[in-house]
């Protein structure tokens, strides 16, 4: 029976790599291959008399869009996990309501409004978009860890303290464990949207993906436009599809164990 199971495993990981695989193939394609589409592009703009955006690299943009994303990524998995954490032990849980309040303010503000107030007073660049970014994908991440953590069974804490466990043991080797792939599809979630809205920094000064689209905007360019939309949804499902992936791994570990 183990070995069969060992079977199987070894046939479904490389299927598991295969649309993360593909996506990023495509985005790579599109990346390095875009200055020779002009005869593609040309379609959507044959009076214009530029169809590629060629201000900058598309590499050297999406490296911008990556690095973005990844800076409020990871603040906000660390403020997010770190609320859900502290409400959810018996001297915070008072202040449960109130974090997640608190996070789900942060999506009623459009990020162009917090990019419009976070200018005058940190002046124009990445870090208001990073700001943006970190307010509106709080949610999810909150959400998931207030919802992982307390959907841990009562039954498994308490035999985790019976058998001698301090409540930080039981925090990091007994609920965050089994939380994991609630907390993982937050994370998911808020990266994929931020990805997409990470565009926005183009109208600040911070250059990324969002570039083509604007400059497609101001000049009446369709083929900028598509050229920026495509690759950041390229770029989106990349990075979507690797999280599908770490979920099936997270599952399957889980499954074995």
């Amino acid at each position: 029976m183990g070995t069969a199971n060992v079977a199987v495993k070894s046939r479904a990981a490389p299927l598991q790599w295969r649309w993360p695989l593909v996506w990023a193939s495509l985005l790579a394609l599109c990346v390095l291959g875009m200055p020779h589409l002009e005869a593609l592009f040309r379609l959507f703009e044959p009076d214009a008399r530029q169809v590629v955006y060629t201000r900058a690299s598309f590499a050297t943009l999406l490296w911008r869009h990556l690095s973005v994303v990844a800076v409020a990524a990871l603040a906000g998995i660390v403020f997010g996990v770190l609320a859900g954490i502290a409400v959810t032990r018996k001297r915070g849980r008072d202040f449960m309501p109130l974090v997640a309040q608190l996070a789900s303010l942060g999506q009623t503000f459009p990020p162009v409004a917090v990019l419009a107030l976070a200018v005058p007073a940190i002046g124009f660049g990445t870090w208001p978009i990073i700001m943006a970014l970190l307010l509106y994908g709080l949610l999810p991440i909150v959400r998931n860890t207030l919802s992982g953590l307390l959907g841990v069974d009562a039954e498994v804490k308490t035999a985790a303290r019976a058998m001698g466990m301090t409540p930080w043991q039981v925090l990091i080797s007994v609920e965050l464990p089994l939380a994991m792939p609630i907390i993982l599809a937050g994370v998911r979630t808020s990266v994929t949207i931020n990805i997409a809205t990470a565009a926005l920094g183009a109208t600040v000064g911070a250059s990324n993906l969002g570039d083509p689209i604007i400059a497609g905007i101001i000049n009446n360019n369709t083929a900028y436009i598509v050229q920026g939309a495509v690759v950041i949804a390229l770029l989106a499902l990349t990075v979507d599809s690797l999280f599908d992936m770490l979920q099936q791994r997270l599952k399957t570990s889980r499954s074995a164990a």
